[in-house]
């Protein structure tokens, strides 16, 4: 039997992903630090491991990966705003430690999550291809995985043995999702349904349901290309934020909806302003340039290469992943 160890298995995806291995009758292992979320999962049947990435020797990762085939490694630090040394222990070290690890211990696979995030530039872009690099990159987040990527694809140059695929899902959200959804509808009056966005939510998006980004690290695991490849992973499906909230808010849960818009200048000038405050508080800013930014410049991701050479095709549509949402969020939250 294939046995798959999955890193950040606490967090949305890796969660989905050792659900859906079980659903497999793969053997999955579940690593993560949240140890109640862990005891959850152990009661599912599947085994699980405390352990924190960032703080594991190359000894510690070998014994974590040995007699593996495959590491789908979620974990990351995924966060607008934090210091910079907390993201590189986070996203570069421990993933260079666990590949490390996955040479020496002669697993098959290694399947890296990364992010469109480091495509990101305040423009608006669209069917972004693989290659595309900004000037820069806008915050911690995306330049440590960016630099997680380049580590991660040298040392898979010397280690033939060990394939790596690196998947860039774009706003992944479904059940057990803390970030896209659940973030909106924090900031939503539930009574009027009131909600400020730039441009009034018409940015053009892609989302991607998590159950496909799972689906594509399946076939990371099984297909043939060359190691080291990327790949974007999305629904297939660009969407304006407002037409996936009325999905959401008005059509799965009947709740009200009134977004409108303020400027964009006005509301990165307050961003701004939340973002000083916060280097001298410590406090992380309710509100940053970027995720304001994700919220007001389209960006949608091109998925030919993962179609053609992982045989990647979406296996849940947007409208059905988005009921599937709303009615895990009314099992789970009300």
């Amino acid at each position: 039997m294939m046995k798959i160890l999955v890193t950040g298995a606490t967090s949305g995806l890796g969660r989905n992903a050792v659900e859906a291995l079980l659903q497999r009758g793969i053997e999955a292992i579940a690593l993560g630090r949240d140890r109640a979320v862990l005891d959850a999962i152990a009661q599912r049947g599947i085994k699980v491991c405390q352990a924190d990435l960032a703080a594991v020797t190359l000894e510690e990762a070998r014994a974590l990966v040995r007699g593996m085939d495959a590491v789908w490694h979620c974990a990351a630090l995924s966060s607008p705003w934090g210091a910079y040394q907390a993201f590189y222990e986070a996203n570069v070290q421990a993933s260079e430690t666990l590949f490390q690890a996955c040479a020496a211990e002669g697993v098959g696979r290694f399947v890296h999550i990364s992010t469109p995030a480091l495509y990101f530039d305040f423009n608006h872009r669209l069917n972004i291809r693989e290659d595309f690099k900004p000037d820069r990159h806008v915050n911690h987040y995306a330049a440590t995985k960016a630099l997680a990527e380049q580590r991660l694809q040298s040392y898979a140059a010397r280690a033939p043995d060990t394939h790596l695929c690196i998947l860039r899902p774009r706003a992944i959200f479904g059940p057990h999702d803390r970030v896209l959804f659940p973030r909106l509808l924090k900031v939503i009056d539930p009574a009027t349904g009131k909600l400020t966005l730039p441009r009034a939510g018409r940015t053009m998006l892609d989302l991607t349901y998590a159950a496909n980004v799972v689906h594509a690290m399946w076939r990371a695991t099984v297909a043939d290309y060359p190691s080291g490849s990327v790949f974007n992973i999305t629904n297939g499906e660009p969407i304006r934020v407002v037409d996936a909230l009325e999905l959401l808010l008005v059509r799965e849960l009947q709740r009200p909806l009134y977004v409108n818009g303020l400027p964009y200048p006005l509301l990165a000038t307050v961003a701004w302003g939340m973002e000083q405050a916060a280097r001298v508080t410590g406090v992380e800013p309710r509100l940053t340039r970027y995720s304001l930014g994700a919220l007001a410049f389209d960006m949608t991701l091109d998925i030919t290469e993962a179609k053609s050479m992982l045989g990647y095709v979406p296996v849940v549509s947007l409208e059905q992943g988005i009921a599937h949402t709303a009615r895990w969020l009314q099992e789970h939250h009300g």
